[in-house]
């Protein structure tokens, strides 16, 4: 894949993310139809079903022959095509819907299954991440890169909850508390795509999480890894999207918070002094 190419699949990526987001824009304090999507917590709203529809009139325009992943429709287009398109309208509908300032429009593009192009629109603080594979990443347009932050004592990460965490054992919370204690904090901020921004960009020195799906991830990995940073599994093992697992930081941190996740103890085995 060449680099034009990858700049050209940037630039429709950064045109649907914006056509997203301005749709965002015109609901923020508008909400009159917020659903639940069959797990408690899980929300959906007219926001993200009218924000889902620009994005995907933008890619019928520019790359009809293209398939897409997204968290509303489901899979579109060509099963066979190389180019995946896996696009989050709306992440973080949950603070959406409480007009809680943290939400985004993610669009990443995978080619032969690995993340290549990435936007992160930020519409509420105007924020723009846009990254390609040999490209760099930048955050309106200027060149970001991730934290020199190299203990776990100085730093400070983000993490996340699944809508499951309330019916099964393998919900975070252990990692959370443990990883609270060893850090200056732990962050939550309820969008992924956030989350992984704002590590590539140096707010945050390291990210994990689970239960998520390739539109949380796709393209937060490539900024991360533009940006200079690190994307594994949990334990440093490569990345595989289908885990819904990841841990992304600035990479001076990876195998320090590698470690503590894999040791973290049981919340069973915690006890009040």
């Amino acid at each position: 894949m060449s680099q034009n190419e990858l700049q050209f699949f940037l630039e429709i990526a950064t045109l649907a993310a914006q056509a997203g987001g301005a749709v965002l824009k015109s609901y923020v304090g508008n909400l009159r139809d917020i659903q639940e999507k069959g797990r408690s917590g899980d929300l959906v709203t007219e926001a993200d079903k009218a924000s889902e529809a620009e994005i995907l009139a933008v890619l019928e325009r520019h790359v009809p022959e293209h398939r897409i992943l997204t968290e509303e429709s489901g899979e579109l287009g060509d099963t066979n095509s190389s180019y995946l398109w896996a696009i989050d309208p709306l992440d973080g509908t949950t603070n959406f819907a409480h007009q809680y300032p943290f939400f985004s429009v993610s669009i990443g593009l995978l080619i032969e299954g690995v993340p290549q192009v990435g936007v992160i629109y930020d519409p509420f603080h105007d924020e723009l991440f846009q990254a390609a594979k040999g490209l760099g990443a930048t955050c309106n347009h200027r060149l970001i890169s991730v934290s020199k932050t190299d203990s776990l004592a100085k730093s400070l990460l983000v993490t996340g909850f699944a809508y499951d965490r309330r019916e099964t054992p393998d919900n975070n919370y252990a990692e959370f508390a443990y990883l609270t204690h060893l850090t200056q904090g732990v962050r939550r901020s309820g969008a992924a795509s956030i989350d992984l921004a704002h590590t590539a960009c140096g707010r945050l020195d390291g990210y994990w999480e689970r239960g998520l799906s390739p539109w949380d991830m796709a393209a937060g990995i490539v900024l991360v890894e533009e940006a200079g940073g690190k994307v594994t599994a949990y334990d440093s093992s490569l990345f595989e999207m289908r885990s819904g697992r990841i841990l992304a930081t600035n990479g001076y941190l990876h195998e320090p918070l590698s470690q503590a996740l894999m040791k973290t103890p049981p919340l069973s085995s915690w006890k009040n002094s």
